[in-house]
C-alpha cells in the first residue's frame, strides 16, 4: 500500500495565500493552481477520491490470519483477581483461623518447590503455572513468601519472552519487599531489554544502595549514563532534522508555485 502523508500534496493554505489582484491574472493563477494540485496528488490518491466514501476502506481482518494475539493470553495471566490487590486479600483473610493460614502457606510452599523443579528442567510454562497456583493459595499476610513467588514467576515469564508480564511481577515483588535485591536486578535487566534505560538505571542504583558489592549493578551504573546520553542526542538530532526537512519542503514548494505563476503570466 502506498504511503499517504501530509507531504503527498501541497498544503492548502499555500494556494489560498496566493492572491492575484488582476481578474485575468486571477483566472490564470486559478487554472495553474488547479493543474498544480493535479500534479501533486498521486494517481492512487486521485482514484480513491473518485470512488465513493464507502469504498475507501477494506476489512483489515482479511489481511491477517484468524488467530488470537499472544498478548491477550499474557494479559489474562496478569489479571487474576487473587493477585490484584494485596490489601483486599488481607481484608478477606482477616477472619481466617491461623491454622488455616498455616495450612495454605505449606501448600503454597509445595507448589513453589514444584515450580522450582520444573524451572530447572526448562519447563517454563509449567513452572509459571505452579507459581500462579502458589500465589492463589498463599495467604496475603505472608508478604515475603508472596514476594518470592512473584519474583520466581517473573523469571519463568522472562524465559518465555513475556517481558511486560515479568516486569509487572517484579514490581509486585518489590512492592511487597522493597529490599528484595534479586527482584530489583531482574526488573532492571528487563527494563534494559525493553529499552527503558532510565528506569533500568534507577533500579541498578537502588541495588547499589542496598549492596555496593553487586558487580552487575555497578557496571550498569557506569555504562548506562553514556547510553542514555547517546540515545537522547540521537533523538534530538532526528527531531531537528525532521523539522528542517518539513520547513525546506514548504519553502521550496511556495517558491516553485510563485515562479510558475510568473512564467505563465509572461
Amino acid at each position: 500500500m502506498g504511503e499517504r502523508t501530509e507531504d503527498s500534496k501541497p498544503p492548502e493554505d499555500l494556494f489560498n495565500g496566493l492572491k492575484v489582484t488582476d481578474p485575468q491574472e486571477s483566472e490564470c493563477a486559478s487554472s495553474l493552481v488547479s493543474s498544480l494540485k493535479d500534479e501533486y496528488i498521486p494517481n492512487k490518491l486521485k482514484d480513491v477520491q473518485d470512488q465513493g466514501e464507502d469504498e475507501c476502506f477494506h476489512d483489515c481482518n482479511d489481511s491477517f490470519e484468524d488467530k488470537e494475539d499472544p498478548r491477550v493470553e499474557e494479559s489474562k495471566d496478569e489479571m487474576n483477581p487473587s493477585e490484584l490487590e494485596e490489601e483486599y486479600l488481607l481484608r478477606l483473610e482477616k477472619d481466617m483461623p491461623d491454622d488455616e493460614k498455616q495450612k495454605r502457606r505449606e501448600e503454597s510452599t509445595k507448589l513453589k518447590e514444584e515450580g522450582n523443579e520444573q524451572f530447572k528442567k526448562g519447563e517454563y510454562v509449567e513452572a509459571e503455572s505452579s507459581y500462579s497456583r502458589a500465589l492463589q493459595t498463599c495467604p496475603a499476610c505472608y508478604q515475603k513468601d508472596r514476594s518470592v513467588l512473584f519474583s520466581n514467576r517473573a523469571a519463568a515469564r522472562m524465559k518465555q519472552d513475556k517481558k511486560d508480564a515479568a516486569i509487572n511481577d517484579c514490581s509486585k515483588a518489590i512492592e511487597l519487599n522493597p529490599s528484595y535485591i534479586r527482584a530489583l536486578l531482574r526488573r532492571a535487566e528487563l527494563y534494559e531489554k525493553t529499552d527503558k534505560l532510565d528506569e533500568a538505571l534507577e533500579d541498578y542504583k537502588s541495588v547499589l544502595e542496598k549492596d555496593p558489592s553487586i558487580y552487575q549493578a555497578g557496571e550498569a551504573c557506569m555504562r548506562l549514563p553514556k547510553q542514555i546520553e547517546e540515545r537522547n542526542e540521537k533523538l534530538k538530532a532526528e527531531m531537528l532534522d525532521d523539522s528542517y526537512h518539513h520547513k525546506s519542503i514548504g519553502t521550496g514548494l511556495n517558491y516553485f508555485i510563485v515562479e510558475k505563476i510568473h512564467v505563465h503570466q509572461s
